[in-house]
């Protein structure tokens, strides 16, 4: 039977490395008070009117396009996971096509958040699996530093996030112990209003309390951007950091042991875990709740933060290059976020 697997894989992080000390300078918070919250001590951002979401995707895209020892004319399909494209619209994916030079094929964005990567691995198994597509480049790239609240009202959410880009090239394989096993999906929207950038946007405080956000009625249309939102700083990521953990660490060992179970594999089974980097704490919960060793977690989140929809293939390619994966290996991807969503992968490397 014909399944897929990832055939290359590479990232990029920008090279301006943000401490904790550094966001000290402009936000009342501590380095102490950051690791034991977050477990990050730094992380990177990437260069204003230089770098975008897309120039980080294309550096991580060659890197996996050259390790997959094909060119970026053998690419059949595109698909870019992220939560802060270049622009409203269009999406990233096609920008990063451009870029490339791989005009005239499909280009498919996705926001899905922290799960973005895992759905768009999802998206490229069936593609390929099917005989569809031969190759497919799927891109998790997130530029967060250009939207954050960099001042103390904002520290909660300012100082876990990270710029950065991973890639890999998605390929057949007709081998019967390699490829991604399989795949699982799910998401809550009771929980929408939980995590989200809810402007710019058309809803026109329709799903949010209209005290509390100070949104007018207004006969026509929705509300997309307007002056009172500039004013009253309502244009920043909001999150509600308990509900955000509570689900996070029910959701995750869920997910994972679905993976496990569907394919006949206990957790004891699993080589590497690439757990979506969100914080540590919650990666750390997981790793005990399901009484996995150290050197069967991979964890970066250290010295990139959350890089959202880029975090896992990050990970994922950090742990290949360090001989911490390698062939035959059962590898298991997890994530939650935004949405809710939450979701997994079981691999054999």
């Amino acid at each position: 039977m014909l399944r897929s697997k990832i055939g290359g894989i590479g990232y990029y992080v920008p090279e301006k490395v943000v401490t904790n000390h550094d966001l000290m300078k402009v936000m009342d918070t501590s380095d102490e008070w950051i690791q034991e919250r977050t477990g990050i001590v730094e992380r990177r951002y990437a260069k204003k009117h230089e770098e975008t979401t897309a120039t980080m995707g294309v550096e991580a895209a060659k890197i996996a396009i050259e390790r997959a020892g094909i060119t970026a004319k053998d690419v059949d399909m595109i698909i870019f996971a992220t939560l802060s494209p270049d622009y409203y619209f269009p999406g990233s994916g096609v920008l990063l096509q451009r870029m490339l030079g791989m005009n005239g094929i499909g280009a498919l964005d996705i926001r899905n958040q922290c799960s973005g990567f895992v759905y768009g691995l999802s998206i490229a198994d069936q593609f390929v699996k099917t005989g569809m597509y031969k190759n497919v480049l799927l891109v998790g790239s997130e530029f967060h530093s250009c939207g954050l609240d960099f001042t103390t009202r904002g520290r909660n959410v300012s100082v876990i996030f990270g710029d950065g880009a991973g890639a890999v090239v998605i390929q057949p394989t007709d081998k019967e112990n390699q490829g991604i096993l399989s795949t699982h999906l799910h998401a809550d929207g009771d929980g929408a209003e939980k995590l989200a950038y809810f402007n710019p946007g058309c809803h026109g405080g329709t799903f949010l309390d209209k005290e509390k956000f100070g949104y007018p009625d207004q006969e026509y249309g929705g509300i997309f951007l307007t002056d009172k939102m500039i004013e009253d700083e309502d244009i920043y990521p909001y999150m509600e950091g308990q509900a955000v953990f509570k689900f996070a660490v029910t959701k995750f060992p869920e997910v994972i042991m679905e993976a496990l179970e569907t394919n006949g594999y206990t957790k004891e089974d699993i080589d590497m875990l690439i757990p979506h980097q969100a914080n540590l704490r919650i990666s750390q919960f997981v790793q005990h709740r399901l009484k996995l060793p150290d050197n069967k977690v991979w964890n970066n989140i250290q010295k990139y933060g959350n890089t959202t929809a880029a975090s896992i293939p990050i990970a994922l390619c950090e742990a290949w290059e360090a001989g911490a994966v390698k062939e035959g290996d059962l590898v298991c991807l997890a994530a939650f976020g935004s949405g809710f969503t939450w979701a997994s992968a079981l691999l054999r490397w």
